[in-house]
């Protein structure tokens, strides 16, 4: 079931407390955020109630989260935000769901870094944190932290429909940053955790530099390329050679050209998805469009990809 089906209110959350775990039940309960998966209600002041509702993958994402994270969060530098309660699919609600830590902040879609030192640094130690190697059950990527070869047709087609909107003034550019990546050597250490999944909604800010990490949906297995890509549209172009100088260990330049690749990709998707948001289309987010479209302009000026900022 889907949002076109299912009426999240306030009065059901409360119902669904009240049937699954009453002693939360009577917090304040009021609407954070409709995401791309799920709804964010909060709970009181300090913790978050999530509900699948746009995509069918969203039961199985929201259950890993609760298996895995909260294993990872102790060793984070930044507030995450960290599965505390389950609930089980029922008459009222279909779906499992889950109740969190609320972390508090700014999506950096919505409020960008402004202090970009400490900006860099905040990501390199959070990422330095979370990519430590991870179980060999640990669940594998959907579609991140692979081989990028394996993303060539998802890839190839975000190209197509971005150009033919005009909304890519170079293709060819755009095309050869991925290609560059695409050649690089493999990852060969240890897969890593990943998030999977670091775009501007999913890192909060607040005083102009980083407060949070939220949504960790994607989190998975893989080559940390995949999560380093997110510097590129995260962090003034400024600061990219300060977040790979403290990131450790110091990516390697194979790394570094990988990262871009993913890089590009995760550019491509938010101008489509900033494209939806400004024609309002359902899924659409208007504020996803201006960091994916810096992010781009930076990714294209070298399409060699072998200089770490790509100035």
């Amino acid at each position: 079931m889907t949002h076109t089906e299912i009426d999240i209110t306030a009065e059901l959350v409360r119902d669904l407390l009240h049937d699954q775990h009453p002693d939360l039940a009577d917090r304040p309960v009021e609407l954070g955020a409709r995401g791309w998966d799920n709804q964010l209600w909060r709970l009181g002041d300090d913790l978050a109630v999530r509900l699948p509702w746009a995509t069918q993958t969203a039961d199985a994402l929201l259950r890993k989260e609760h298996a895995w994270l909260p294993g990872l969060a102790p060793g984070l530098p930044l507030p995450v935000p960290v599965p505390q309660r389950i609930g089980e699919p029922s008459e009222r609600f279909p779906r499992p769901w889950i109740v969190t830590t609320w972390v508090p902040g700014t999506p950096a879609d919505l409020a960008p870094v402004t202090r970009a030192d400490e900006a860099a640094d905040a990501l390199a130690a959070f990422l330095t944190a979370l990519h430590r190697p991870a179980p060999v059950d640990a669940p594998m990527g959907r579609d991140r932290g692979g081989l990028l070869a394996d993303s060539l047709d998802g890839f190839t087609g975000m190209l197509a429909r971005a150009t033919e909107m005009g909304l890519v003034p170079d293709p060819d550019a755009v095309r050869a940053v991925w290609d560059d990546a695409a050649a690089a050597p493999e990852w060969e250490g240890p897969a890593v955790w990943l998030h999977g999944d670091l775009h501007p909604a999913n890192v909060l800010t607040a005083d102009g530099t980083f407060c949070g990490v939220i949504d960790f949906g994607d989190l998975c297995a893989g080559d940390p390329a995949c999560d380093l890509s997110a510097a590129w549209i995260l962090l003034p172009e400024d600061a990219m050679d300060r977040f790979h100088g403290a990131y450790r260990p110091t990516p390697d330049a194979a790394t570094l050209r990988r990262a871009r690749g993913w890089a590009v990709g995760r550019a491509l998707s938010g101008i489509l998805i900033g494209e939806a948001g400004v024609r309002g289309r359902p899924g659409g987010k208007a504020s996803w469009g201006p960091p994916a479209y810096a992010s781009l302009a930076r990714l294209t000026r070298q399409a060699d990809g072998r200089h770490p900022t790509g100035a």
